[in-house]
């Protein structure tokens, strides 16, 4: 989040070390200070006329000349009949997004969730970030369940606590129930990752904090803290923020990533007493925040965990001062160059993001900037907070894109051709130029109309109440975006939807899933110290689809890290089995493909977390197909 609201470098060089140009002699007469003429300019003037004379007389000779060739010409030219093709059609019909309705439904499905951030007037800072959530199924029933994650009243100011885990049971068609024995555990939540860490075939949930995180057990559909036990507690003194499960090593069990923002306590941040001109004290930028390192823990296999981030290489410093760089909001695992080894795309706060590359031995070798993911197409670092990946182009090419802060577009991160190679084509991409005036945290691409193309959603607001009377152009509440895929047909993959996603919020985290079983994929938008908002998806495109639950050997039941090539209609379209998406939230484990207006299936390969690959024969179009690994 940068510190000011516009760019502190000058537009130019003030430096010049050209000569300054030499003043022209000139002679006044008694009369005043008009130049008086002498003999020598009385010689000069009579040699350029009769110069001139010449240059007119040549030049009045050549067009001449020219005017009598073309009268020749067009007396001697011979009529010819030439065979003209007609012209060719050029289908100049404006390429639209098709019509699609989201309806919200957050209070009529039963979530009357309220989020609070605690904030009584201090402006601390974790007060404009937190507030993840997402989906997982939590009793075994096939249904997407909600959890949304809470903050509560700051402990210096001794005001009653509320729990920081709410939980929702879903019916099956998108209708939800608050559970009551879920987590009591007051503390101030961040975000959630889910994954099945024991292998039980039951998806748990880690949850992120301002101080000490916590991890739940699913034992039948309760969740049980067992925080202690596994060891993933973490620092007192810390500041989590997204985090992923994934696999480390590819042993089968499921390791632990939490990103650390920056080095934050009430004390710190009153002194740093961040002001807005005529306002007063405001929410600072994390510019003059000390960076943090992240955690990752090494499933041993028996329910604890052991941190490794000193060994493993993840610990970035700066060599000019050792300190920690990264502030760290969202993680992306992901094998980026297939070598069947995951890896971690780190978004970092107004320093630049990390790709650490998985070498297969344990550890990482943090490769951002040789392979172009570092900074954005103008090589800054910019105030990342989400990310989502994807093969958005259907393309052999993978694409990173990060929501950033205001004046700063969203990043688009694409392969070109080497998967370690990226540029930032935001602008290309049709991205750039709407993201622009945005501050955008959540986003996710998912096929919202289910043509076999990945869209994208934003969730967008500022951290500061009173930005628009400092900044015009910025405003607290901004509206969400969409925008649609519309392939190889158009010059920019993304449009922007005429999608009416629900007046303006203050928008953080974000999330989808298919909450009523009909197919195409609901949203979750979550926002600051006010209720989330659930978007039912009301498509009417007519479009097929097809949706897969992987199931791989224990440990990795969920198969997280497993990848699926799907191929209809000539075109190929590749997902990744993974849940960390976006900001401080997850998604649900079926990956739903759309197939547009085909309704044949040309060929479907599994390539589970083990390297083996698995061709599919039977899936169901317009329904759920289980996969179990061979």
């Amino acid at each position: 989040m940068p510190n000011t609201l516009e760019d502190p470098r000058p537009d130019g060089d003030p430096s010049d070390d050209r000569p300054a140009p030499t003043a022209l002699p000139s002679r006044a007469t008694d009369h005043g200070d008009e130049p008086e003429l002498v003999p020598e300019d009385d010689q000069i003037i009579g040699v350029v006329f009769r110069r001139s004379l010449w240059v007119l007389l040549v030049i009045a000779v050549c067009v001449a000349a020219s005017l009598l060739l073309s009268r020749e010409g067009e007396e001697s030219a011979v009529e010819q009949a030439v065979d003209a093709a007609p012209p060719v059609a050029v289908d100049t019909a404006p390429i639209v997004a098709p019509q699609v309705t989201f309806r919200e439904i957050t209070l009529e499905a039963g979530v009357d969730f309220e989020h609070r951030n605690g904030a009584v007037g201090d402006k601390l800072l974790p007060e404009t970030m937190g507030g993840g959530g997402g989906f997982f199924d939590l009793d075994g029933d096939d249904d997407q369940d909600l959890v949304l994650i809470d903050g509560t009243a700051w402990p210096h100011d001794g005001v009653a606590t509320n729990p920081a885990v709410v939980l929702y049971r879903n019916d099956g068609s998108g209708n939800f129930t608050r559970v009551d024995d879920a987590p009591k555990d007051a503390f101030y939540g961040m975000g959630v990752a889910t994954g099945d860490y024991d292998g039980d075939g039951a998806t748990d949930l880690f949850v992120t904090a301002v101080g000490r995180n916590h991890l739940y057990r699913n034992l039948d559909g309760m969740l049980v803290d067992v925080t202690q036990q596994a060891g993933v507690a973490g620092a007192e003194n810390e500041w989590s923020t997204g985090a992923a499960f994934f696999d480390l090593e590819g042993d089968g069990d499921l390791d632990l990533f939490v990103a650390n923002y920056v080095r934050w306590s009430k004390e710190i941040d009153f002194e740093l007493g961040y002001q807005l001109t005529g306002v007063g004290r405001a929410y600072g930028p994390p510019l003059n925040y000390e960076g943090t390192y992240p955690y990752l823990y090494r499933n041993n296999g028996d329910g604890t965990f052991t941190e490794v981030s000193a060994t493993a290489g993840i610990r970035v410093s700066n060599p000019a001062t050792d300190l920690p760089v990264a502030k760290s909001l969202a993680v992306s695992p992901v094998d980026v160059d297939r070598d069947g080894l995951v890896d971690l795309f780190v978004a970092n706060d107004t320093v630049r993001n990390f790709l650490f590359h998985n070498l297969g031995d344990g550890t990482f070798e943090e490769t951002a900037e040789s392979w172009g993911l570092a900074y954005d197409r103008d090589g800054s670092a910019t105030g990342a907070m989400g990310v989502d990946f994807g093969s958005f182009r259907n393309d052999d090419e993978i694409g990173f894109l990060v929501g950033n802060f205001a004046n700063e577009m969203t990043s688009v991160f694409v392969s070109q051709g080497d998967p370690t190679l990226f540029a930032d084509e935001a602008i290309t991409e049709g991205v750039g130029a709407p993201t622009r005036t945005v501050l955008s945290f959540g986003l996710n691409l998912f096929d919202y109309d289910l043509d076999g193309r990945l869209d994208l959603v934003q969730n967008n607001g500022h951290l500061e109440e009173e930005i628009g009377s400092v900044d015009p152009s910025q405003s607290y509440r901004q509206v969400p975006q969409l925008f649609w895929n519309a392939g190889p047909r158009s010059q920019r993959t993304f449009l922007p939807a005429e999608v009416d996603l629900g007046g303006p919020i203050v928008g953080r985290g974000s999330a989808f899933a298919d909450l009523d079983a009909d197919g195409d994929l609901d949203l979750l938008l979550l926002q600051i110290d006010d209720r989330p908002r659930l978007l039912r998806n009301e498509q009417q495109t007519g479009h097929h689809f097809v949706r897969l639950k992987l199931r791989g050997r224990a440990p990795n039941v969920d198969a997280l890290g497993a990848t699926v090539e799907l191929s209809a209609g000539g075109t190929t379209q590749r997902r990744q089995v993974v849940t960390a998406r976006s900001y401080l939230s997850a998604v649900e484990l079926p990956l739903t493909l759309g197939l547009g207006e085909h309704t044949e299936i040309e060929s479907l390969v599994v390539t589970w977390p083990d390297g083996s690959v698995q061709p599919v024969q039977q899936v169901e179009i317009d329904g759920l197909t289980v996969i179990e690994q061979n």
